[in-house]
């Protein structure tokens, strides 16, 4: 699919849509209960993000959202330290 359809079919997702979507990522089935490809899974979830862009969805409300709390200390020195690390 070339990014131009990608754009214009999420475009077009409606809320329901959107939120069965992201049911669908959480629980890595459909929901009539098949299981997700691991390309459908990307596919869904680059599907969410740009619908959250378009339709202006709050940060807190997006998929990946991580609410930002400073320990009490509150020393970060720097973004770097405070930058979340992901691993595979």
């Amino acid at each position: 699919m070339s990014d131009m359809n990608f754009d214009r079919m999420v475009a077009q997702m409606t809320p329901e849509m959107y939120e069965n979507f992201k049911q669908a990522i959480q629980l890595r089935k459909w929901p009539d209960g098949r299981r997700l490809s691991a390309e459908q899974t990307e596919l869904c979830l680059e599907a969410v993000i740009k619908y959250e862009m378009i339709h202006d969805v709050p940060a807190e409300q997006r998929v990946g959202y991580l609410e930002r709390n400073e320990c009490a200390s509150g020393s970060s020195s720097s973004a770097e330290e405070a930058a979340v690390k992901w691993i595979n």
